[in-house]
């Protein structure tokens, strides 16, 4: 029997396996957004290779740098980032951690916008590495802090409410 050539543009989505992606997309974008309520963002380390994926992710694409504008990481442009141009630029970046960062490659989900949570128009689908480039540097930027905030606020006031 000949398996002959794999060609993923032809491949069929199977309804289970799309399924089971999702599920696990989910369970991702959830344990994320415990973790920035547990651990002040601006002082998080996503992976061993923070300083490296940041430093090569702003040289890549300049246009996210700090230096240009320190908020350039806050929406992403989906249409930008998924053109014909967008994709070769991602793919020619991501494949350069290809054996170095796990799952490099897997889909998962990303807020488009960081002033906002996870809502069903605030969230589009992207490789691990660009949610690694993508939130590596909204951190730094203190573009999360916001939701550590938050949940201070609301132990707080829930603490406040215990001693009444």
């Amino acid at each position: 029997m000949s398996l002959g050539t794999f060609d993923a543009n032809q491949a069929q989505n199977l309804p289970e396996i799309e399924k089971q992606m999702a599920v696990k997309c989910v369970e991702h974008a959830q344990t994320y957004w415990n973790l920035l309520e547990k651990i002040k963002p601006s002082t998080l380390k996503l992976t061993k290779l923070d300083d490296e994926i940041y430093t090569d992710f702003t040289q890549s694409f300049p246009e996210y740098s700090e230096e240009s504008r320190p908020k350039s990481v806050q929406k992403i442009d989906e249409d930008e980032m998924k053109s014909a141009k967008g994709k070769e630029r991602w793919r020619k970046f991501s494949e350069r951690y290809e054996g170095k960062v796990a799952d490099f490659n897997q889909g998962t989900l990303i807020r488009t916008d960081s002033s906002d949570e996870y809502t069903q128009n605030n969230t589009i689908f992207v490789l691990r590495l660009q949610f690694y480039c993508f939130e590596i540097a909204r951190c730094r930027r203190g573009l999360n802090d916001w939701i550590w905030d938050k949940e201070q606020a609301e132990k707080a006031k829930q603490k406040g409410k215990g001693k009444k």
